[in-house]
């Protein structure tokens, strides 16, 4: 069950009106010293002046410890009322706890003071059980309050200064953390420029210089070698430069807005990716066809990635291991959710053993498990077919 929270203006009105109760009852009654004697309006003054006092407990420690101390020795002598004490107290409270330090210490001397000046004056006119009474009496009233404010702002300072440090350790975690990331960002970038980034440079400089030699013999430009080399060398520059753009998305790991030149392809390359491949399936026999159904409208950032790579990865293994015939591209976006299927004449039997074989389709399915969609590909009716639902919605866009 949920407490209801009080704000401190709250709290203080809160004492004050209870106080205020508690003393008029207590009037009401007649439960106060000499109340034979002494009338019910005359009690009602020092109670009203604590009442009001306690609505600035917490911010004005000073004038409410004045003007209490002289409310409560007012009340000693017009008729001693226990709310009246007990206000009085807090008050008492409330300085050590919200006032400075020095209020602090200013409260323990004259508390200090004011029960020994008067028990010592209770021992000279009475007799040392009357002071021993009046000691417990005024320590009671003026020390113990001071006592407990002060072993409570102590605890308070104590569980305060716990809590920054425990901000500042997160903080530093949190620095420490990033600068990892960062650092392993930065090797990643140098691994994939020094590694990946040389050997597609070095790919496409050899079908540069392939090309040279092929014109140089004088081969016509519709020669298969000719164009074969044509697509090697700009297939090597096409990764070359996507290849650049990861390294810069890696070494991007400020806080600010990456590069423009480093943005990231999506749906709206789809009908290159489709000309590239069917430039390179002519000599195998490969044709490309792409189908848009819906309304595209706004496709979260990572979706759009996530898509265009599932289909680039498909148009390579068609590529790869496709037998003759037609590779068909459908992208239907619905409200909810872009459907990818991508389906090419499937041909039995083992396929080429190249490094990383099936690392594609782990990745693809990686790719949609993280947007919380689906992916599944496999043979059926003499088609490889690969199907991706990714959802489309703002929280799958954020989230990942």
């Amino acid at each position: 069950m949920l407490r209801p929270t009080l704000t401190p203006r709250q709290e203080d009105r809160g004492i004050a009106l209870l106080g205020l109760f508690g003393g008029a009852l207590l009037i009401a009654l007649q439960v106060y010293d000499n109340s034979s004697r002494i009338p019910r309006w005359a009690v009602v003054p020092a109670l009203l002046v604590m009442a009001v006092l306690e609505l600035f407990r917490r911010t004005r420690p000073v004038l409410t410890t004045t003007l209490g101390g002289l409310a409560f020795g007012y009340s000693i002598f017009t008729g001693a009322l226990l709310a009246t004490s007990l206000m009085y107290t807090d008050l008492l409270y409330a300085a050590v706890l919200y006032g400075t330090p020095k209020m602090s210490r200013i409260l323990h001397l004259t508390g200090t003071g004011s029960v020994l000046v008067l028990s010592t004056l209770v021992l000279i006119y009475s007799d040392a059980s009357n002071a021993v009474a009046v000691v417990v009496l005024t320590v009671l009233i003026y020390l113990a309050p001071v006592w407990t404010g002060d072993v409570v702002r102590k605890h308070r300072d104590r569980a305060e200064s716990e809590r920054l440090r425990a901000e500042q350790t997160a903080l530093l975690s949190e620095m420490d953390r990033r600068e990892a990331v960062v650092a392993e960002r930065a090797r990643m970038a140098r691994e994939l420029h020094d590694v990946v980034a040389n050997h597609l440079s070095a790919i496409a400089i050899h079908a540069t210089a392939a090309q040279s030699v092929a014109r140089r013999r004088r081969l016509a430009a519709d020669d298969p070698l000719v164009e074969v080399l044509a697509v090697i060398r700009e297939s090597s520059v096409q990764g070359l430069a996507e290849m650049r753009r990861m390294i810069g998305l890696l070494r991007d790991s400020g806080g600010g807005e990456a590069d423009e030149s480093y943005a990231a392809p999506d749906l709206a390359a789809v009908d290159a990716l489709l000309a590239k491949a069917r430039a390179a399936g002519q000599d195998v026999g490969l044709d490309f066809e792409l189908a848009e159904h819906g309304e595209p409208g706004e496709v979260p950032v990572p979706v759009r990635l996530a898509a265009y790579r599932i289909v680039q990865e498909s148009l390579t293994n068609a590529l790869k291991h496709a037998g003759p015939g037609l590779v068909s591209v459908r992208l239907e976006f619905d409200p909810e959710e872009l459907r990818i299927a991508v389906d090419s004449p499937y041909r039995d039997g083992p396929g080429r053993g190249l490094p990383g074989a099936r690392a594609g389709l782990v990745g693809m399915a990686e790719r949609a498990g993280l947007l919380g969609g689906s992916f599944e590909a496999g043979p059926q009716d003499g088609y490889w077919n690969v199907r991706a639902v990714l959802p489309r919605g703002r929280e799958s866009g954020a989230g990942a």
